[in-house]
């Protein structure tokens, strides 16, 4: 008899790309990597590993997987989320836990999926959006709590302010 043990993997890793303002991102864009680093410096970039999976979440991923219901976290529905609160995470919470929150739809090309065994959201927050504390973030498959949220990080990462531009990622890898 041979003996099988089964195991996943499950890693996140969030990433917090902070530009001085809109116009920034929008001359890197105009050149090379290389060139802007030269040119503009390096964005201030943050990392933050793990995060829970929300009861709810896990239910949606079974109801996704498994039937031909459910919302997918996909272009068109997923969101990712920021807001204040410092709450410790708990798998029965149902959204961001603070007072102040927003939430972005994907830029465009997010999620990507399907190899490398990873999801990958990402959302730009402009110069008017999420202005507030940057404590708490999910992935949702809508834009306000009232959505399934799939995950909840707690990881204080600072105050954005009118006219910069934050660029959130979250990367989600099985193995």
């Amino acid at each position: 008899m041979t003996n099988i043990k089964e195991k996943v993997s499950y890693k996140t890793k969030w990433r917090i790309v902070r530009y001085a303002n809109e116009e920034d991102v929008r001359l890197r864009r105009l050149y090379a990597e290389e060139e802007a680093l030269r040119l503009f410096g390096a964005p201030q970039v943050s990392e933050v590993e793990g995060n829970l999976l929300l009861n709810e979440g896990i239910n949606a991923l079974w109801t996704i997987l498994c039937s031909s219901g459910g919302t997918k976290f996909d272009n068109t529905n997923a969101y990712l989320g920021v807001g204040d609160s410092s709450a410790a995470e708990s798998a029965s919470q149902t959204g961001l836990q603070g007072t102040n929150k927003t939430y972005k739809g994907m830029d465009t090309g997010f999620p990507t999926y399907g190899t490398s065994q990873k999801a990958t959201w990402r959302a730009t927050f402009g110069s008017s959006d999420g202005n507030h504390g940057w404590n708490e973030f999910t992935v949702a498959n809508g834009n306000s709590d009232s959505a399934t949220n799939l995950n909840r990080k707690v990881s204080a990462q600072g105050t954005k302010v009118s006219g910069q531009t934050w660029q959130l990622t979250l990367e989600i890898s099985l193995a």
